[in-house]
């Protein structure tokens, strides 16, 4: 289809207009003054900052535009987002205020400086941060090809998509570099009321549109696609799939390096309690654009790609104005995103390879330059391989939650586990991630999802090799895990004597 040039003007002028916020809000020199400041602010937001941040983190262009494809072509699939976030936020009320204290007392700004201060090693700390760059990548890859569909739609005839798109990337590069976390901070306030508006006037007005109500809709969809609303009980993609996709992803959510660093910017454990508590209004959203893509199902033409079923049913339902509104608010659905991403993997490329094996008597304000620097390369190869490789970026970012999800037991199991060895870990995690990739290879997941039967393996190694090592941390102790276990010891104790 021809774009809507009314529609690309709109779009433009809030996408560049974004951008510009971004840079003002890092006018602050202070914002560029360490490698804590830039990427986690100095740990100094609040409740509705964080909400915020972590909505524009987690909550993607991939969510909307993969949601409703899934919803096209898989039905009732597509609901898996739902239990899968609520699963993650339902447990990270209990561990991220945990990871925070103790992050915030040694200035941890990755998973992986946690997880090398916990076990005193920088291998276990050099596998999480390798796991998790790669598994990144293909993540910022699918944000590149949101923008880029959300521009094929609406720019076709009138723009080179593909030289937009690098540009776009290129400005995102330069405010992340400019204003760290706070430039995706800020900007975030914009997306997400965009997200909350824009996707809720789609919601209401869409099904009006074509079936003259809500109910009108759901009743076509009973009658003449009532395979939609169900989940297959056999096949690769059954029940037992949307079960374990549902515990892994939500396991692995807060694994991903942009989800910690949206964490370890709040001000206090007490904000990411209430975070854990109203995040999971999002998924108000996530129900009912999955219906968006029962209601593209029946709206578009037979045989259309399903990658663009929901930039399509906004352009055949709405004129100019409000295919601008969607499409800007979509594509800041991703670029966004794509800021906190690449200072997520910029941090852990800098703080836990380079400083940690290349250069560890490296200078603070030296090592905050190459972090910050580091945008550019992290974009950089998720452009080259996004162009490289367009057709494998979703398999590749649902085979990195199956890969990050192989860090939790080093990450979580540790903060209540006392004796946790560093052997046992590695050897859990290295184990975890060859089945799952094995598994993913062969095609033999037996109808589970692959990361399932890694971190299965993963913990089952743990669990069975601990022993093994036990005796070597029984009298070892730590700062972090001093802090972790001596105020529970101390609590124990006085419960004894009490008794």
């Amino acid at each position: 289809m021809q774009g809507n040039l009314t529609a690309l003007l709109i779009t433009s002028f809030i996408v560049l207009t974004v951008v510009l916020i971004g840079f003002i809000a890092g006018r602050d020199k202070s914002s560029r003054s360490s490698v804590e400041e830039w990427s986690v602010g100095g740990r100094k937001f609040g409740p509705l900052l964080v909400w915020l941040l972590v909505g524009a983190d987690l909550y993607t262009a991939y969510t909307f535009l993969g949601l409703t494809s899934t919803a096209y072509t898989g039905g009732s699939l597509a609901f898996f987002a739902i239990p899968y976030t609520i699963i993650a936020f339902f447990i990270s009320y209990f561990y991220l205020p945990k990871l925070w204290k103790v992050s915030k007392e040694f200035k941890f700004t990755t998973l992986a400086d946690y997880a090398k201060g916990r076990f005193d090693s920088k291998f276990l700390s050099l596998l999480i941060a390798i796991v998790g760059v790669l598994m990144l990548i293909p993540y910022i890859d699918l944000q590149l090809a949101g923008i880029q569909d959300t521009l094929r739609v609406a720019g076709t005839g009138f723009i080179n998509v593909q030289v937009v798109v690098i540009i776009s990337f290129l400005l995102v590069a330069l405010y992340t570099f400019f204003s760290g976390i706070k430039g995706p901070t800020y900007t975030a306030i914009i997306k997400d009321i965009l997200i909350w508006v824009i996707m809720l006037f789609l919601v209401v007005t869409i099904p009006i549109i074509h079936f003259g109500s809500w109910g009108s809709m759901i009743n076509t969809i009973v009658v003449e696609s009532p395979e939609l609303l169900t989940i297959p009980t056999t096949g690769p993609k059954g029940i037992p799939w949307f079960l374990t996709a549902s515990l892994v992803s939500g396991l692995a959510l807060f694994m991903w390096a942009h989800g910690a660093t949206g964490v370890f910017t709040a001000k206090n454990a007490d904000t990411l309690r209430k975070n854990a508590i109203y995040l999971p209004l999002y998924n108000i959203v996530l129900i009912l654009v999955v219906f968006l893509g029962f209601a593209a199902f029946h709206v578009l033409p037979e045989g259309s790609d399903p990658r663009f079923a929901l930039l399509n049913l906004i352009q055949v339902s709405y004129g100019g104005v409000v295919q601008g509104l969607a499409y800007a608010t979509i594509a800041l659905a991703s670029l966004i995103p794509c800021s906190i991403m690449a200072i997520g993997a910029s941090n852990l490329f800098a703080n836990n390879i380079y400083r940690d094996f290349i250069n560890p008597k490296v200078a603070p304000a030296k090592l905050t330059l190459i972090t910050r620097s580091m945008v550019f390369v992290v974009i950089g190869l998720a452009l080259i391989f996004g162009m490289l490789f367009p057709t494998a970026l979703v398999s590749l970012q649902l085979l990195g939650v199956s890969g990050m999800v192989q860090i939790f037991p080093a990450i979580v199991f540790s903060l209540f586990w006392r004796n946790q060895t560093k052997e046992a870990t590695i050897i859990g995690l290295i184990v975890g991630l060859v089945v799952t990739f094995t598994v993913s290879g062969t095609g033999m997941t037996f109808g589970i999802y692959e990361g399932f039967w890694g971190l299965l393996a993963n913990v089952l190694a743990l669990v069975i090799l601990n022993p093994l090592f036990v005796k070597n941390i029984i009298r070892k102790s730590n700062p972090i895990m001093d802090q972790l276990f001596t105020k529970q010891k101390d609590s124990e104790i006085r419960i004894r004597k009490n008794a």
